[in-house]
């Protein structure tokens, strides 16, 4: 699904040049469940960011499902993060006034897709994301911070993305909730085949993953499996 050969983000103000990824080399494949794990100004959110097509890379070749990601137009990248890439970040993100099924129809608003297939959609996606149904018609505003979540989890999975990339998605959280959001994420993966990409700079979380990639002041120090991977429920 994922390549990057040789990446790497320059960025430049007036005479001042910050390298904050140098030569990054990796692939992921379909299904894989991977942590991007490093600590503040590491250079994980600018990866992120090139792996999500919200920026291309300064030197260096992304391929996302066989597409040269640097040779994509503006709409061409936007049609990719509509269609083939689910978010989930740190703030959750939701209009706070309104329902948690409108909040995860949003994306199939913006993609024309008419009422009651969108419906349809989201109440499938929040199904796979464990919420409860009691709560579809809930404000945002009015749910745990876990909810919330999960809530998120559901909107990255309503288009049925082919890439699941989730931006600290327990920084928020209490380490107990943080779990539940973590459980949904190995479900998602096991049960589903759902491939998804955490960045995190907390290694219990990465160790929730099977695989992580190690980055620090921009370059991959290590990339290897998880040995002992932590398990939420106890059916790993």
């Amino acid at each position: 699904m994922i390549e990057c050969q040789n990446i790497a983000k320059t960025y430049k103000i007036g005479e001042i040049e910050t390298h904050a990824l140098k030569n990054a080399s990796f692939k992921i494949n379909d299904g894989e469940f991977v942590a991007i794990m490093g600590p503040s100004g590491s250079g994980k959110s600018t990866l992120m960011h090139i792996l999500g097509c919200l920026d291309t890379p300064t030197s260096g070749q992304y391929l996302f499902d066989g597409h040269d990601v640097s040779k994509l137009s503006d709409d061409e990248l936007a049609d990719i993060r509509m269609k083939k890439i689910g978010f989930v970040f740190q703030a959750f993100n939701l209009l706070p006034r309104a329902a948690v099924l409108r909040n995860v129809m949003l994306p199939l608003i913006y993609a024309g897709v008419s009422k009651k297939p969108r419906e349809e959609q989201a109440k499938d996606a929040l199904r796979k994301a464990a919420f409860p149904e009691g709560f579809w018609n809930h404000y945002s505003n009015q749910l745990s911070g876990g909810m919330m979540q999960r809530v998120a989890i559901a909107r990255a999975l309503v288009n049925n993305p082919t890439l699941v990339l989730a931006d600290e998605p327990t920084g928020n959280l209490d380490t107990k909730t943080g779990l539940v959001v973590l459980n949904t994420f190995q479900e998602l993966h096991l049960e589903q085949g759902r491939t998804i990409i955490l960045i995190t700079h907390e290694q219990y979380v990465a160790e929730h993953a099977e695989r992580i990639i190690h980055i620090r002041d921009g370059s991959i120090i290590n990339d290897s499996q998880v040995k002992n991977r932590r398990v939420v429920n106890g059916e790993l």
